[in-house]
Formats: C-alpha cells, sequence, structure tokens
C-alpha cells in the first residue's frame, strides 16, 4: 500500500510540474478577472451558454466512452494515404484579392478589402499539450508559421489546443498585428509575451470596427473552453465579418441551438459560413454538430455558401477520417443543395467568386 501511495503521490507531482509550463497558459486574474465577472454570460463561477449544455447526451457515460476508445476498434480514423494539398505563397498574394485558404481542421487564413486575418491557427503538428499524442494527418501540415504574412487581425474562437496552439502563437508573435478572443482568453496571450494593447478581449454580442467599411461582430457558439482541469474560465465565440458588400460567418466550435437563426434575425443573411462538421459524436452532440445540424445551421444563417471545417487534420473522435465530407455532401444533395466550399488545404478560395466549383478530392484517399 505503502508503495502504491509513493508512486500515486509521485505521479501527481510529476502532472503539477509538467502543468506549469507556459503552454497550457493561466488562469484570467486581476482587473480581466473583475472585467469578466461583469459579463451576463459568467453565472455560478464559470461562462454559460444560452440553454443548457450536458456534457454528455442522455443514457453516455464518461467510463462508456473511454472503454469503447481503449477497447472497441473504429476502422479508418486516419487516412492510409498522403492528403492532396496546394502551397499557395500566401505572402505574394495579392492584397486587393479578397481570397482565403483553409489549412485544415479549423485553421484559415482570409484576406477581405486589403485586411488580412488568420483563424484558430495550429501548425505545431499536434493538438494536444502532450507531444506526439494528437498528430496532424499526413500531408495536412504543410504549412508553418514561417509561411504566414504580416497579420493584421488574429481571431481565436475559443481557448482549446486544436483552436489555440502555443507553439503556432508564439512562433508569430511578431507578426501578429491585433488579436481578438473571448473573455478570459486574453490572459495566455499576456502570459506568452504579448502586448496587452495588441489583445482585443470580447463578450458575445459586441464589435471591433476594423476599417471604416468593415466591422467584425462577437457572437455566441454552443461549447465550452479549457486549457487545464478547470472548464469554463474564458469565453468561446463565433464571429460575423461584415464589410460593404460581403458578410462571413466563422462559427468556431459549436453545437446546434438557436443562436444562427438569432445571428440571421440580427444581421440577415451571409454569403459564406464556415461551420464545424466534424469529431462529433451522437454521445456529445451538444457541442458538435452531426453534419444534418450543420445544414440546418447553414439553412438557419441563410447563407449562399457553405464551407463545412474541423475535419481532416487530427483524430479528435471515432467516425472515419473522411466521414464528415461524405456525409454532408450527400445530405446537401438530398435536401439543401448549398452551394459547398471543399478545398483541398492550401487550395484558393475566390471569395468574390460564387460560382468556384469544387471537386471532392477525398474520394480516392484511402
Amino acid at each position: 500500500m505503502i508503495i502504491i501511495l509513493s508512486i500515486t503521490a509521485l505521479l501527481c507531482l510529476v502532472v503539477i510540474f509538467y502543468m506549469r509550463q507556459p503552454k497550457f497558459g493561466t488562469a484570467p486574474n486581476g482587473k480581466r478577472l473583475e472585467q469578466l465577472l461583469q459579463s451576463p454570460n459568467y453565472k455560478d463561477g464559470k461562462f454559460q451558454n444560452q440553454h443548457f449544455t450536458p456534457d454528455l447526451t442522455e443514457g453516455y457515460s464518461m467510463p462508456g466512452i473511454m472503454y469503447d476508445q481503449i477497447f472497441k476498434k473504429f476502422p479508418n480514423r486516419r487516412p492510409i494515404d498522403r492528403l492532396p494539398s496546394v502551397k499557395t505563397d500566401l505572402k505574394k498574394l495579392n492584397k486587393n484579392e479578397n481570397v482565403m485558404v483553409w489549412f485544415g481542421h479549423s485553421s484559415y487564413f482570409i484576406q477581405l478589402n486589403g485586411v488580412r486575418f488568420l483563424v484558430d491557427p495550429v501548425f505545431s503538428g499536434n493538438a494536444s499539450p502532450i507531444p506526439a499524442t494528437n498528430t496532424s494527418f499526413a500531408g495536412s501540415d504543410i504549412y508553418t508559421a514561417d509561411d504566414m504574412p504580416d497579420i493584421d487581425y488574429l481571431l481565436i474562437t475559443h481557448d482549446h489546443y486544436d483552436h489555440l496552439d502555443y507553439e503556432t502563437i508564439v512562433a508569430m508573435k511578431d507578426k501578429i498585428k491585433n488579436v481578438v478572443c473571448g473573455l478570459g482568453v486574453g490572459s495566455h496571450f499576456e502570459l506568452w509575451g504579448f502586448d496587452i494593447t495588441k489583445i482585443i478581449e470580447k463578450d458575445w454580442n459586441e464589435s471591433v470596427q476594423i476599417t471604416s467599411d468593415m466591422e467584425l461582430y462577437t457572437a455566441p457558439a454552443r461549447h465550452f473552453s479549457g486549457r487545464t482541469f478547470k472548464r469554463n474560465n474564458t469565453l468561446w465565440l463565433s464571429f460575423l465579418l461584415k464589410a460593404k458588400d460581403f458578410k462571413l460567418y466563422m462559427g468556431g466550435d459549436s453545437g446546434y441551438d438557436t443562436h444562427f437563426a438569432e445571428i440571421n434575425a440580427k444581421h440577415g443573411s451571409v454569403d459564406l459560413a464556415i461551420l464545424d462538421n466534424g469529431q462529433y459524436n451522437i454521445a456529445w452532440q451538444a457541442i458538435h454538430m452531426l453534419p444534418s445540424e450543420v445544414l440546418e445551421a447553414a439553412n438557419d444563417l441563410k447563407t449562399k455558401r457553405l464551407f463545412p471545417v474541423h475535419s481532416s487534420k487530427f483524430m479528435l473522435a471515432q467516425h472515419p477520417w473522411d466521414e464528415p465530407l461524405k456525409k454532408i455532401t450527400a445530405l446537401n444533395k438530398d435536401k439543401y443543395n448549398f452551394p459547398l466550399v471543399t478545398p483541398m488545404i492550401g487550395q484558393t478560395v475566390y471569395l468574390d467568386d460564387a460560382t468556384q466549383v469544387f471537386g471532392q478530392w477525398w474520394k480516392d484517399i484511402k
């Protein structure tokens, strides 16, 4: 018994010391904590979703999910083949072109009316704070922080490791002019050496004036946050970028809820909606949409085009790696027929060209 207790105590000490590394970030404190305590979305010691959001769907349990994860076989979770990709030189893009480039999962670059945005970049090749535990698929990691141009606005939807990557952020610190994130998330950036005057922390339903004719709105999402054992001490967001002749919705991670229809009621239809479509499971349906729900959300937003993301880079769920794209393509054809934006990683998406057609690049990949 003494030996078991000693080993347990030693393991606890190892974990405690390991988690003191800067990549874990830090909890909001001081004036930042005082600010978030004033948020109407912060209740009972944590941020809350608009509606009740269970950690797991009724009938499922964490021990059951862990058992399945360890002992059950889920085929094709990682591609055998290298994913196809295109290496667009972002530094040589004409700044007058309105374009977007996807890096896999939920990371992408946007250039709109001469302003450059980078959303949830993860270029370290790992979606976990523990090295080599959730590595990117072959072919999905062709971009690095060095490939990025100077960024006017870094947008962070929430502070999970597959969206806020310490190694990437630190490597890009000198290239980032401004950071827009949810309340409390700025505590990580300040710890990592960012000038606090560059950090813009927002609650839901607020805005940032980008230029005289471009505004960035923050909106709800149905998800959660946290980089350590404490959850929901920082806020998760979605974004609506509204320019003179173009509206782009960036949904972040989210379960299906009423906020999509509410955003449409407040801002009108959008030209392009980028929505979370991957790493889903009925067991955690409240925080990640199933493909059918992604289409419902797109319909609620009244979007002209739909870009399904959150797939094709990391293995975070039990479904086959290509299932999200296969399912949403089939379901969309049966009912909605939205023009789907499904580029290869690195392929240029022309935001002004609503007729641009994309192939089903995943079809012949094993």
